[in-house]
């Protein structure tokens, strides 16, 4: 019988005015080399949140094998793209930062700072007793580099993917039940308020914040999520100042973190399991949805605050792209893992500067 499966974080889209840029930054400091996709078209699907009408994108999908979700790098093309009329605070609502996967904290401080990379704090212990610090891109975006040991090919990097997501909230318990209920991070591996000195250098973190990490009960299950990994979820909501939405008149795709995206199997089974919750998708991509190489179906819903949060069920993608070598994923066992020397070949993909 077909269940619901949330295999991991698949990746997290950042709106960008250069993929070209961008990439070459993703790749040299945070490792991202490897394409998935790069991929030009219209973005006909997402139009209560571009204004109703289509736009021309240009988006690359790329990761790091050290292990974790990777970054879908987003540019609208021929439209203003609309910036942050504030400096974002912890608490406003939506995605404040990105998690990067590390296993050596004080070796990632120091090789960041030989790249001259702005650093926001200086390693210290989070509240889940890991090592972290927290980074800015070029770009404006917030990243914090975190203690984890999760690998899944051990190349010779400072960091790996994508780890989770600080996102900000305006109701505590109402987030915990939906990210709980919905995407299976039932663990709370912290429930803290004050305010935080692991934080200082951040914009707000002189208010009282009550901070709320979570993580998953489940096994990893899926054919891709050994790649992806683990992952965790980290909600803060502002008690001093009621946090304001970060796209607020702004566009998906605008510059920032755009969404968070789950690899998933089954997508009949999540809306029948939403819809019980009296939610909907949001937007449909319908199941033959192409982008570049990779196929598959997406679909994207809010969170209590707005936030979107993305499912894609991949039907097809390339391995050797070179060599025409496709994964078709469509007749595969939901939960059994890909043999390992599949994904590996990914390293094929890799894109030297």
């Amino acid at each position: 019988m077909k269940e619901k499966i949330i295999c991991g974080i698949q990746q997290i889209g950042i709106g960008v005015k250069d993929v070209t840029e961008a990439w070459k930054w993703y790749i040299e400091v945070l490792g991202f080399d490897i394409k998935i996709f790069d991929d030009k078209g219209v973005a006909e699907k997402m139009l209560p949140y571009t204004g109703g009408k289509p736009q021309e994108r240009r988006a690359v999908l790329a990761y790091n094998m050290r292990g974790g979700g990777g970054f879908e790098i987003w540019q609208p093309v021929g439209r203003e793209l609309n910036y942050p009329k504030k400096e974002l605070l912890l608490g406003d609502l939506g995605i404040f930062s990105c998690k990067i996967k590390c296993p050596d904290v004080t070796f990632a401080f120091e090789t960041l700072k030989k790249k001259n990379v702005e650093i926001i704090t200086t390693p210290c212990l989070s509240p889940a007793n890991k090592m972290h610090f927290f980074i800015k891109d070029p770009f404006e975006n917030i990243f914090e580099i975190e203690e984890d040991s999760y690998v899944f090919l051990n190349e010779k990097k400072a960091n790996g993917g994508v780890n989770g997501a600080i996102i900000g909230v305006s109701d505590m318990e109402k987030s915990i039940a939906f990210y709980s209920k919905i995407l299976d991070y039932d663990t709370v591996v912290f429930d803290n308020t004050a305010v935080f000195e692991d934080l200082k250098g951040l914009a707000g973190a002189n208010h009282t914040l009550r901070r709320v990490m979570l993580k998953r009960s489940k096994p990893l299950y899926g054919p891709l999520c050994e790649l992806m990994g683990t992952s965790c979820i980290e909600l803060i909501q502002n008690m001093d100042v009621a946090g304001t939405k970060i796209y607020h008149d702004r566009f998906w795709g605008d510059p920032g973190f755009i969404h968070l995206c789950f690899d998933i199997r089954n997508m009949d089974k999540i809306q029948e399991e939403i819809q019980t919750l009296g939610l909907d998708f949001v937007c449909d991509g319908g199941k033959d949805f192409d982008m570049g190489d990779a196929n598959g179906h997406f679909t994207y819903i809010e969170d209590p605050d707005g936030t979107l949060i993305e499912f894609v069920e991949t039907f097809k993608m390339p391995i050797v792209k070179k060599l025409g070598i496709m994964l078709n994923l469509k007749n595969r066992d939901d939960k059994k893992f890909l043999p390992k020397y599949m994904l590996k070949a990914l390293r094929f993909a890799r894109v030297k500067l």
